[in-house]
């Protein structure tokens, strides 16, 4: 798992209190209107985020960029670059 200290994007989609598979549903919608090289911020509290979001990277073909922990807010800040 790769942590980041600078964490940027060009979307949020805010996902905190939403029930699996959403962490993945809305992820797959929302990457189709971004441009190739466009990063997409994922707001979660789902643990399972963790593991199913770098795995569904992969499996699409994008690129997931890494993950920063909110701490303050008991979140995790998940990042996806669009490669196609």
């Amino acid at each position: 798992m790769r942590f980041l200290k600078d964490c940027k994007s060009d979307v949020t989609a805010d996902l905190v209190y939403r029930v699996c598979p959403m962490h993945l549903l809305e992820p797959s919608e929302l990457i189709k209107d971004l441009k190739t090289g466009q990063v997409l911020e994922i707001l979660t509290d789902y643990d399972g985020a963790l593991d199913d979001l770098p795995a569904w990277c992969t499996k699409h073909g994008q690129e997931f960029v890494g993950v920063c922990e909110d701490e303050s807010e008991d979140i995790y800040k998940l990042y996806i670059k669009k490669l196609h």
